[in-house]
């Protein structure tokens, strides 16, 4: 579930996994194996996830199908 919404953030928003791994300095070796379903991220990585991308958390683990952030 994650590898998808993960996967559909970063086509939507038109950013490629190694820039995500660049701005985030998420080491790209994660960010690939999430795209590819192979681990899902700890909480410290959600967090630069969500702000990242600018969804939330609940959104990125599939809890909601809102991925506005509650402000």
């Amino acid at each position: 579930m994650f590898s998808e919404i993960f996967s559909k953030c970063t086509q939507s928003k038109g950013i490629s996994l190694y820039k995500l791994s660049k701005d985030t300095k998420i080491p790209k070796t994660i960010v690939y194996d999430w795209a590819a379903g192979a681990r899902e991220p700890v909480s410290e990585y959600l967090i630069i996830l969500a702000d990242y991308l600018n969804v939330s958390i609940d959104y990125l683990l599939g809890r909601t199908d809102n991925p506005e952030v509650n402000k």
